[in-house]
């Protein structure tokens, strides 16, 4: 069984899905991809490829230093960061680097997300962290927003973003 774990959490640390990657989504534990994934799933229909890791700021700081450092070189062009508790690894990683960085709480501590969200909100001024709601949703919306900052400059994601709009407003009925 420890094998299977230990695969099953290589397989977590570092997924690529999509293509060459132009967002990465980093979290500070396994644990917590339950929680990111709808912001994978999110860029991944619009086409929009990821590179999914697991970084601790405080378990596994070189790793999360040669990552965080090399992003831009390798063609990442923003990056969203999940964290629980302390949740620290979004203000880390804004500290580390110029590109966007996107910050959501995770609701895993006995504050049910509220330390990591104030932990990701409050970073001192010149360190912005964009910050997004706590759990699934601002998962979901790290992933559109990271869309939408790519989109700028990319007309292919920007069609995919209208259409997915499209859909959303499609979808709501005008009565019950």
């Amino acid at each position: 069984m420890a094998v299977r774990k230990t695969s099953s959490r290589r397989a977590a640390s570092a997924r690529i899905r999509n293509g060459t990657p132009r967002v990465a989504i980093l979290m500070g534990s396994a644990s917590d991809w339950e929680v990111m994934k709808p912001a994978a799933d999110a860029l991944t229909e619009l086409g929009v490829a990821t590179d999914v890791r697991v970084i601790s700021a405080h378990r596994t700081p070189a790793r999360h230093h040669a990552y965080v450092t090399a992003a831009e070189e390798r063609g990442i062009e923003v990056i969203i960061a999940g964290a629980g508790a302390a949740a620290h690894l979004a203000g880390v990683t804004a500290a580390l680097t110029l590109l966007p960085v996107l910050g959501v709480p995770i609701d895993s501590s006995p504050l049910q997300g509220l330390d990591a969200l104030l932990a990701t909100v409050q970073m001192p001024g010149g360190i912005p962290v964009g910050t997004l709601a706590i759990g699934k949703s601002g998962a979901k919306n790290a992933g559109l927003l990271a869309a939408a900052i790519i989109a700028r400059k990319d007309p292919a994601v920007r069609a995919a973003l209208a259409r997915f709009r499209a859909r959303q407003t499609a979808a709501v009925p005008e009565r019950p």
